[in-house]
């Protein structure tokens, strides 16, 4: 392999001021390696105080210190932010529930460089690069690592002092595509996962599925290192629940047609969508998370039925109760918004209605204009969303990645195209601020007039809002209900 150079906008600014005792650190470095650099730079300095570091950086951009004892300073310059460490060291705050960052950190200028690399989590992280001439810093083997595509405990009796190196581990082996050293799948079955905040999790969930080339391998990871049995039991009932073989012919690597392998499949299915389609992450993440979830209801609703001449497993009702299991879920991870869309309502409606794409296309022939628009409301608008859910579950039958939407995800949406029913179609024609002109006061009264036009327009029965003002005042009038 050539030698590395790292190029980064501030690598000359960096040199200039600290020389050689400058290093780029950790993931920068192992992408270097993974021929795949990127602009995001851990930077690390020896040999200079923070007092000092501060001194000579200040004059050229926005210096925040994240704590004197850490460490840690942020550099802010020409639009752009770093994270600049001294050397430290982390020693764990007594025995019992650990939490993320549950440690006594304490930076030291002198450190040599070895023992801070020796406090991270994986050998491929373990590493740094002088910015002065190249020369990489490799005590551990990560560069082996990297080219192997491997991940290994840098240090084996400190990984249990952090839990989030578990979740960790499974992001980056779905992110980087490596594989995980069978003694972190060992040692993270003994770790207490319990202490680690909602938020942090959340971050470690969400990378995995927006990052991963193909989630299931973050979530598969999750299932084997233990976190799925600590928190997220719902998902982890998905790998012990199995499903009619015929109905889902696909199965596992052993044989298994569980619900977590359709539903790894499906998500899988759902994220070449979302490269496809290229949605916003917002968007990306809502359908991700509705694939994730949206058959967390079979387990509980799964019994044999003698249909067709033989004995088959039906789970009647668990979309339903699908949703009200998520809904439970994203309480406990406080999960509500995410770059301002409404996550959660999005969520829940998607799971709520992600078999009546599939009912209407069975009902082609009969269905009307009425029943596209109160499909479109259920779930705010988000027809497209729902046409990927879909057509993603239906794939998430197969082995086969999916190269497009198949013809009923294309009827679907080709319906609702003909039909003009849109997001903003289905927005309310009759106002508060209307019936106000027509003299019934805010109130109860008021909210059900409004609720009873808006059930009329959803039926098609008014198209305009003169139409809608006319029904109005026979409602009002009580010659119409």
């Amino acid at each position: 392999m050539k030698k590395l150079h790292a190029e980064f906008d501030e690598k000359g600014f960096f040199i200039q001021h600290f020389g050689g005792e400058v290093y780029a650190v950790g993931g920068y470095v192992r992408d270097l390696i993974r021929e795949k650099p990127t602009q995001e730079v851990d930077i690390l300095i020896t040999r200079h105080s923070v007092d000092d570091i501060i001194k000579k950086i200040k004059p050229f951009g926005k210096v925040d210190l994240v704590g004197k004892s850490f460490g840690v300073i942020k550099l802010t310059i020409n639009k752009k932010t770093y994270d600049i460490a001294l050397p430290r060291k982390d020693k764990p705050k007594g025995t019992g529930i650990k939490r993320h960052r549950d440690f006594i950190i304490s930076a030291d200028p002198d450190l040599p460089l070895e023992k801070d690399l020796e406090r991270r989590d994986f050998r491929c992280n373990s590493m740094a690069l002088r910015l002065t001439d190249s020369r990489l810093i490799d005590p551990f083997g990560g560069k082996e690592d990297t080219k192997n595509k491997t991940i290994r405990l840098t240090n084996p009796e400190a990984f249990p002092d952090d839990p989030l190196r578990v979740l960790r581990a499974a992001r980056f082996a779905s992110v980087l595509e490596f594989s995980i050293d069978k003694e972190i799948y060992n040692v993270s079955r003994e770790i207490d996962l319990s202490g680690l905040s909602v938020e942090r999790v959340n971050e470690e969930i969400f990378k995995i599925l927006l990052r991963s080339p193909l989630p299931s391998v973050g979530l598969e990871g999750l299932f084997k290192l233990g976190v799925l049995r600590q928190l997220f039991p719902e998902l982890y009932n998905l790998t012990l629940s199995i499903q009619d073989s015929l109905f889902h012919p696909e199965k596992d690597e052993y044989g298994h047609h569980t619900v977590w392998h359709h539903t790894k499949l499906t998500v899988d299915q759902a994220k070449r969508l979302t490269a496809l389609k290229k949605i916003l992450p917002e968007k990306k993440l809502a359908l991700l998370l509705a694939a994730l979830y949206h058959d967390v209801g079979k387990p509980s609703t799964a019994v044999w039925e003698f249909k067709k001449g033989r004995m088959v497993i039906t789970n009647n009702g668990h979309d339903v109760l699908s949703e009200k299991i998520t809904k439970k879920i994203f309480n406990r991870f406080r999960i509500f918004s995410f770059n301002g869309f409404n996550l959660r309502k999005t969520v829940l409606s998607l799971i709520r209605c992600h078999h009546r794409a599939s009912e209407l296309w069975q009902n082609r022939d009969v269905v009307t204009k009425k029943a596209f628009n109160r499909l479109a409301a259920e779930i705010n608008g988000e027809i497209e969303l729902l046409a990927y859910l879909d057509a993603a579950d239906r794939a998430g039958r197969e082995e086969i990645p999916i190269s497009g939407l198949d013809r009923e995800a294309r009827w679907f949406l080709n319906t609702f195209k003909e039909l003009n029913v849109t997001k903003e179609t289905i927005q309310p024609m009759i106002m508060g601020r209307d019936l106000m002109k027509m003299g019934v006061a805010p109130g109860p009264e008021m909210g059900k007039i409004l609720k009873t036009l808006y059930q009329h327009q959803l039926d098609n029965e008014f198209e305009t809002k003169n139409q809608g003002l006319r029904m109005a005042k026979k409602i009002i009038e009580g010659k119409l209900s």
